[in-house]
């Protein structure tokens, strides 16, 4: 590590201590690195906008996050909701299940995990905790684990990052999640059955079939979402960035004309907050551009590589010691930063391995969800404590058993490969 180098990092971590935003330190951190190493200050700007313009990609962000405020506002989340309670309340532990089976749901129209957990996330817990049903702890737990599902079923946010610093095909990281999100979804699903039969959970009431008849019309048009992106994608009709679009125009047509759910002001109250949203991502997005460049310039990957060349591991423990080194990251940094930052000083050495990219993609973000639910950091507990009144210590309590099946999940998907390439070999990617 050059002085150069240290300087730069020294900075960045001083600023991050006083609780400067990661952007700008890592603006602030790599400017300083241009100027003692005596480099054209320019290049930060030309970096910084190359970034965020240069990249076809980039654009799906802010669609992907218009589409998923427009969906968990007005009707569309309690039309899901139905949906799912009809389809397993009956199950032991029936509105856990729901729970899980409606962030599958959502999963196919948001790409984010705190949009599932402060949405449709929200509403199932609050009725899990009605009349003491659920043990508040056992309900945030189930809806915290069920949100790391959000970002691995496509559409995903942190998979558009991940093809970002990768270069890799965002269809085929878009593809290769549905099978590992489904697979979490089913193991969570059945660790669910075991708790609630061992503490002696409710089941809700079958329906009747006229009435499940009318909660299927009633959900049908949100459910043709995530079939209209999936399909679209799968025969090549749109790119996925194309989709983003898709989505938020389906998304805007559903809850405009057909369930009349917004008006101008919460349209406009929405635009805004994409705006908001997208404007904090794009800062974020330039900046590890920009320290991405001066990590090259110090041929940090490729020394990493050569050390681990040496050492001579084989690809499962490098694939074990990689999982391991991202679980501890997820318990102090955000997706954002460890995906656009520590993801590409990585790669080169994965990819040296003979690892296939998109699978490494699709193992790093389920890394990414657990650490959403991991402590200290743990944002998802923080949003579902904070809108429920629930502690965050109550809801750990309850949470790491959920924990323990996704790392077995996580190994599953990293030693299965087939699991991730199957449905993008089968598309053509």
């Amino acid at each position: 590590m050059s002085f150069d180098f240290s300087v730069a990092l020294s900075a960045i971590l001083v600023l991050t201590l006083f609780g400067a935003p990661i952007a700008i330190a890592l603006i602030s951190g790599s400017i300083l690195y241009l100027l003692v190493s005596g480099q054209d200050i320019g290049i930060a700007a030309q970096q910084v906008v190359g970034g965020l313009y240069d990249s076809y990609v980039a654009i799906a962000v802010p669609l992907f996050i218009f589409a998923a405020k427009v969906m968990n506002s007005g009707s569309i989340t309690s039309r899901l909701l139905n949906f799912a309670l009809n389809l397993v309340g009956h199950f032991r532990g029936g509105l856990a299940q729901v729970n899980i089976v409606t962030s599958v749901i959502f999963s196919g129209m948001s790409g984010s995990a705190v949009a599932d957990t402060a949405g449709v996330g929200h509403v199932v817990t609050e009725m899990m905790q009605k009349d003491g049903r659920y043990p508040k702890g056992f309900a945030c737990a189930v809806t915290v684990s069920s949100a790391t599902i959000g970002p691995i079923i496509p559409p995903s946010i942190p998979m558009i990052f991940y093809a970002l610093v990768s270069g890799s095909s965002l269809g085929a990281l878009f593809l290769g999640g549905i099978l590992p999100g489904l697979l979490i979804a089913g193991v969570l699903m059945i660790l669910c059955a075991v708790i609630s039969r061992r503490r002696g959970f409710p089941t809700e009431e079958r329906v009747t079939d006229a009435a499940r008849r009318a909660v299927l019309i009633g959900g049908i048009l949100p459910l043709m979402m995530p079939v209209i992106l999936l399909s679209g994608i799968y025969t090549g009709i749109f790119t996925p960035t194309e989709a983003a679009a898709v989505s938020g125009a389906y998304a805007l047509l559903l809850s405009v004309v057909v369930y009349r759910d917004l008006g101008f002001r919460e349209l406009y109250t929405l635009l805004v907050a994409t705006a908001r949203d997208t404007g904090v991502i794009s800062i974020l997005i330039g900046s590890a551009f920009l320290f991405n460049y001066v990590v090259s310039v110090e041929r940090i990957p490729f020394a990493l590589a050569g050390a681990l060349q040496d050492v001579d591991l084989s690809r499962t423990m490098l694939l074990l010691i990689m999982n391991a080194v991202f679980l501890l990251l997820g318990c102090f940094l955000a997706t954002s930063t460890i995906m656009l930052v520590c993801v590409p000083i990585v790669l080169p050495t994965v990819l040296a391995a003979g690892v296939d990219p998109v699978h490494f993609g699709v193992v790093i973000v389920i890394n990414m969800m657990i650490g959403l639910i991991t402590p200290p950091y743990g944002v998802l507990l923080f949003v579902i404590g904070g809108l429920t009144r629930t502690r965050v210590g109550e809801i750990v309590s309850e949470l790491w058993v959920f924990i323990a099946v996704l790392i077995v999940a996580l190994l599953i998907v990293t030693f299965v490969p087939g699991l991730v390439l199957w449905i993008p070999s089968m598309a053509g990617f």
